[in-house]
């Protein structure tokens, strides 16, 4: 009888697995798990937390079955190979992922046992496209060429190993209330944003409002889930491509397509990682001078704890404090602001983030900060988003800053858009609780102009 092992990574399910699927078809196979410290060392306690309730229950969906989840701690190599002699494995599987550190470790594992991988992280096997795209929309026209794979089934439970093992998974404590874990917390997270919000989607993305009022329906807040891989991503895309194909008008398709259309940045995201192991440390864009960083360490701690005396700047940093996450309005402007206001380093904001965000994803959290820092992929050669601006545009009453920031409460809210231009004397008289700009908005984005056209050569 062939025994198969399956090593699970970040794909804590059983559905929609293509390692486990390749196994199971392969023979009976025994799932387990290698809590590596090297490779939780690089991400938050906050996430930390969330895997490990996400790794028990998926442990409970294999004794459902009649099988186990192995739960070993130590290096990869070296626990698999002792299971793989243990259990007399005839081959291991796993699904292929991109972070350098882990690709070491595949690697280091391919070179002792016989492995099988499967493209699972994503819809699209980076492999499969040119290796550099000048801009999204060139990349995204390659990537929708491409066949898009249906979702695997959940194996059976006579292709499982019968075996138990009582083996404790790590308990960790985060300092927030985290989401729910598991399979059965996401695939209840899509389903509400199925019937409460793909159907417009791109209408309500950017509302603010919306935002606050219908967490769930506005966006899909799936990224916890996708980061940890509690649900696969060609189960996101079935269910999302049935809705557009049963939309029933060119609006609700528009809705529906803008949804399937951002997955395309995710996509994206690692495959520049894959192409480009040192993304998540250095500059993506070449540039014929340096950067002239300020990197003021007073300056970085007051946006790590919202006290910018930007409203929609620390709403959206005090989001992340109190629940480890950010919408993704909010989520750029924070950005934009450490790396073109502030000067700040763009790996500085992209560490601290891996540090606080439940739904930290290393491709997309270095590859998005590169975009917005302009050291990325971005056409444009110096974006800089305006947060007076942007929160009159998405927040002109201020529902989503005063939820986040109770010192601006009871203010009018054209003066909590206006705050950074408001004199000393206004804002005292208005909200004297709240902090006073820590940069001139004008002054520090004609310097951040002059910085990045520097560092381009272009002046």
């Amino acid at each position: 009888m062939t025994v198969n092992l399956f090593w699970h990574q970040r794909d804590l399910r059983l559905t929609d697995n293509a390692g486990l699927a390749a196994a199971t078809a392969d023979g009976t196979t025994l799932a387990v798990f290698v809590v590596d410290p090297d490779v939780f060392a690089e991400i938050g306690t906050r996430q930390h937390a969330f895997l490990m309730t996400g790794l028990r229950r998926l442990r409970e969906a294999y004794r459902s079955l009649d099988s186990e989840l192995i739960v070993r701690e130590g290096a990869a190599a070296d626990v698999l190979a002792d299971l793989a002699e243990s259990y007399d494995a005839d081959r291991l599987y796993y699904n292929t992922h991109y972070r350098p550190a882990r690709r070491d470790r595949q690697r280091r594992v391919d070179e002792i046992l016989p492995t099988e991988s499967a493209t699972d992280l994503l819809l699209v096997d980076p492999a499969q496209l040119d290796a550099q795209y000048p801009t999204h929309n060139q990349f995204y026209t390659d990537w929708q060429t491409v066949d898009k794979p249906t979702p695997y089934d959940r194996p059976s439970s006579n292709a499982l190993a019968t075996v138990s093992d009582e083996t404790a998974i790590p308990q960790l404590e985060a300092d927030i209330e985290l989401p729910k874990a598991g399979t059965q917390a996401a695939r209840g997270r899509y389903d509400a944003f199925l019937s409460a919000g793909i159907e417009t989607y791109n209408d309500t993305r950017d509302d603010m409002v919306a935002a606050v009022d219908r967490p769930v329906g506005a966006v899909s807040r799936l990224s916890p889930y996708l980061a940890a891989g509690m649900i696969g991503i060609r189960e996101v895309w079935a269910d999302a491509t049935e809705r557009y194909e049963a939309a029933s008008s060119d609006a609700e398709r528009k809705n529906v397509d803008k949804f399937r259309y951002e997955l395309s940045w995710r996509e994206q995201n690692y495959h520049l990682l894959y192409y480009n192991p040192d993304l998540l440390a250095e500059n993506y864009k070449q540039f014929p001078n340096p950067i002239a960083w300020k990197n003021d360490p007073k300056q970085f701690a007051a946006w790590t704890r919202g006290e910018t005396g930007y409203p929609l700047v620390d709403a959206g940093m005090r989001q992340l404090e109190a629940e480890g996450y950010i919408h993704n309005r909010p989520r750029q402007n924070v950005a934009s602001f450490l790396t073109k206001h502030l000067l700040t380093d763009w790996r500085k904001g992209a560490d601290y983030f891996a540090e606080k965000l439940v739904d930290h994803d290393p491709a997309n959290n270095y590859a998005n900060w590169q975009w917005i820092a302009s050291t990325g992929t971005d056409s444009v050669d110096v974006r800089i988003f305006d947060p007076v601006a942007q929160m009159a545009k998405y927040d002109d009453e201020a529902v989503y800053v005063t939820e986040y920031v109770p010192e601006l409460r009871g203010v009018d809210a054209g003066d909590i858009v206006d705050w950074p231009n408001l004199s000393s004397e206004e804002r005292r008289k208005v909200a004297p609780e709240y902090y006073e700009p820590i940069v001139d908005r004008n002054a520090a984005y004609e310097r951040a102009q002059r910085v990045f056209k520097s560092a381009l050569g272009k002046q």
